[in-house]
């Protein structure tokens, strides 16, 4: 795939070819999914906890006596049935985590980007370089290249001065390229990658013939 290459100042410099083995791949949405589902639920922390009626810290002592009273017998304070006593059958903490062999997960990347770049989504830059951490900077980049909706910066190594900039704008994201995932990439409109950055995704992603 063929595709034209800017400048930080939003002027074409030239065409790059795009990998087929990367960004023309046949889309799985199935396996997008999973790898959305995988992501999303080893983030969670899974750290809810509910106290039983045996760990309710109440008196153990029988609340009143078994007959005379017209009510029904009770043994504990601490049974579900009362306030303050345990929860029944309520969570504990445990582990989401999902396993997904490393070739489906690489195979998912390859879709999302696919399907970035079938809708022209994907913009190629020959370089991106801030001289000082300034949020204006990187407004004025992305105002270049026509981008105002939500943005994924990828980058192929630390570069405090892009990230410190984009820091505060809330719909704008950067992201080091060996990191790339299916939720950052199915929830940006726009991927921004400058050349370095291409050249570590196709080292991760490159499939070897």
């Amino acid at each position: 795939m063929l595709v034209s290459m800017y400048n930080a100042g939003g002027d074409e410099v030239g065409e790059i070819e795009l990998r087929p083995d990367i960004f023309e791949v046949p889309v799985s949405v199935s396996l997008m999914h999973q790898a959305l589902v995988r992501q999303l639920a080893n983030a969670r922390l899974g750290t809810h906890s509910t106290k039983s009626r045996g760990e309710v810290c109440r008196t153990k002592r029988k609340w009143y006596r078994p007959k005379g009273t017209g009510r029904a017998r009770h043994g504990s304070r601490n049974a579900p049935i009362f306030v303050g006593g345990g929860v029944a059958h309520g969570p504990k903490p445990r582990g989401y985590a999902k396993k997904m062999p490393r070739k489906m997960r690489r195979a998912a990347l390859r879709s999302a980007l696919s399907v970035k770049a079938l809708e022209d989504q994907i913009v190629v830059l020959d370089a991106l370089e801030i001289e000082s951490p300034k949020t204006k900077e990187i407004t004025a980049v992305l105002s270049n290249l026509g981008l105002d909706d939500r943005v994924l910066i990828l980058l192929a190594e630390r570069n405090e001065a892009v990230e410190r900039s984009a820091r505060n704008l809330p719909e704008v994201k950067t992201l080091r390229a060996s990191y790339l995932n299916v939720r950052d990439l199915l929830g940006h409109d726009h991927i921004v990658i400058p050349l370095g950055s291409l050249a570590v995704v196709e080292s991760i992603l490159g499939q070897v013939k």
